[in-house]
């Protein structure tokens, strides 16, 4: 089938010599999803009009299409790092066009990335220290670790796989609280509207509203999944240290973040790469599951919006003129009225 008149066997040989296969990914932003090929990511954005704007970024070639890229657990810890950085600058951008602000809003500023770093502190403080604190009280209290360590084995481990679980249980509250929120619903459903777009590409379709549509919400290279993957490779990682005293325990789970995040991302690609062994099917099941909590079915307004993201993205790896990109028309029904009302 075509992409907008590009067909899926053409692809490889439109590809520039010597460049790798690149996996496309993206995620949702506020009314609107940011896709991610290997020269840039593109961000389409409705504003409180419900007019569709668009910001390209170009992309690190270092970290997404040279040796770094291809270096097994170095290009997961840099390339998710960078990841990080640009999918918060991606949602603060939204976030103005979104309620009709200044669209040419300075996407790499100093307030950026200091939202970075605190998103950060955050995400580690929370999903991190906060559960390994909880278990080693559970330890103590359970008798497993008396002077509030433990050597490798079986008690250290069990403390682990609690400390495993205190992350899930955290990880699995906070998004389906923050899913009950009417803007994060539309949010998860553009996440639903990339994913569909994602999996229509890869699987040769023609890119349109109603084509696309029919296509899976999972996507197996999910954020979701992966964090999901960080859960369990934590607790093997974690378990082969055992339970060192306490200020060694927090400064390890610290330091270790890359090698788990690393790990963890070579297991999410060969996941992907194998969907054919019904033994892989059936291990990321979970990881499919759990993307349920993050994704919503979009309206083909929505999915419009991933589309025109991803075929910007095409046009930048020289997959699609230019010239076939249809921006849609303005749709003021298909904003959130909370955003739109903030537009007047």
């Amino acid at each position: 089938m075509a992409v907008n008149g590009t067909r899926k066997d053409d692809r490889e040989q439109l590809r520039p010599k010597g460049e790798i296969k690149f996996s496309y990914g993206g995620q949702a932003v506020i009314e609107g999803v940011m896709m991610r090929g290997a020269h840039q990511a593109a961000i389409a954005v409705r504003n409180p009009k419900g007019e569709v704007v668009i910001h390209e970024q170009p992309l690190n070639a270092t970290l997404y299409r040279g040796r770094i890229a291809k270096t097994p657990f170095l290009r997961g810890v840099v390339g998710l790092w960078d990841a990080l950085g640009l999918g918060t600058r991606a949602l603060m951008w939204s976030a103005d066009v979104a309620v009709g602000e200044d669209e040419s809003v300075n996407f790499n500023g100093p307030i950026g990335w200091a939202t970075v770093a605190f998103s950060l502190a955050l995400g580690i403080g929370l999903f991190f220290l906060l559960p390994t604190t909880a278990a080693s009280g559970i330890g103590h209290l359970l008798g497993l670790t008396p002077d509030g360590s433990a050597p490798i084995g079986f008690a250290a481990f069990l403390i682990n796989l609690i400390e495993g679980l205190i992350q899930l249980g955290l990880l699995i509250a906070y998004i389906w609280l923050i899913g009950r929120i009417p803007d994060v619903k539309r949010l998860f459903g553009y996440h639903g509207a990339e994913h569909k777009t994602i999996n229509a590409y890869e699987a040769g379709a023609e890119l349109t509203p109603e084509t696309v549509a029919q296509y899976p919400i999972e996507h197996p290279r999910c954020g979701t999944a992966f964090l999901l993957t960080v859960v369990f490779v934590s607790v093997l990682v974690f378990s082969l240290l055992g339970r060192p005293p306490f200020l060694l325990l927090i400064l390890s789970r610290v330091i270790l973040i890359p090698v788990i995040a690393g790990i963890a991302y070579e297991f999410i690609r060969f996941t992907a790469r194998n969907l054919h062994n019904p033994l892989v099917r059936l291990i990321i099941q979970p990881n499919l599951a759990l993307q349920h909590l993050t994704t919503r079915q979009p309206d083909l307004h929505m999915i419009e919006v991933a589309i025109v993201a991803f075929q910007h993205v095409l046009a930048a790896e020289g997959l699609l003129q230019r010239e076939a990109i249809v921006i849609p028309e303005p749709r003021p029904e298909a904003v959130s009225p909370t955003l739109a009302a903030s537009g007047d």
